[in-house]
């Protein structure tokens, strides 16, 4: 009984680590389309930040969309300017995006508004009232930090 106790205790441990390291991307895979990445706002009006990439000169570039408890959908990429050599990125608490690495907050209100240092490196967006829309010449700017 305990070695198929310890053997089911394994074979947990195997696929969460398979699941973690092959299917553990918080990103969903934004593909572009006469060089515009079209995100339906359904999708990314909930509050929540949402995080994408696509694939830009051979780089996963990450970025995330959230609208802001002003209302304004906002976008930034998965980066700063300070800590973006640790691949880290950003999680959300509530009205904040909390940068993994360092652990400063920033609310979700000045994304956009507010650039350089710690803060999420702004990712210029046009929307309309379906969709949101980010140029890839405005994506590949944001490639080095990747």
């Amino acid at each position: 009984m305990k070695i198929l106790f310890k053997l089911m205790l394994l074979g947990i441990l195997v696929m969460s680590v398979a699941a973690w390291s092959w299917g553990g991307s918080k990103t969903k895979e934004a593909k572009a389309q006469n060089g515009v990445v079209k995100i339906a706002l359904k999708d990314v009006n909930d509050g929540k930040a949402h995080y994408y990439h696509t694939e830009i000169n051979g780089k996963d570039v990450k970025f995330f969309v959230l609208k802001s408890s002003d209302g304004v959908i906002r976008a930034a990429f998965d980066a700063c300017d300070v800590c973006y050599r640790e691949k880290k990125g950003y999680s959300q608490q509530g009205d904040f995006m909390v940068c993994n690495n360092c652990g400063m907050k920033f609310h979700s209100m000045k994304i956009n508004e507010v650039k350089g240092g710690c803060n999420p490196s702004p990712l210029a967006r046009t929307v309309d009232k379906n969709f949101v829309y980010l140029k890839t010449t405005d994506i590949a700017a944001g490639s080095m930090y990747f």
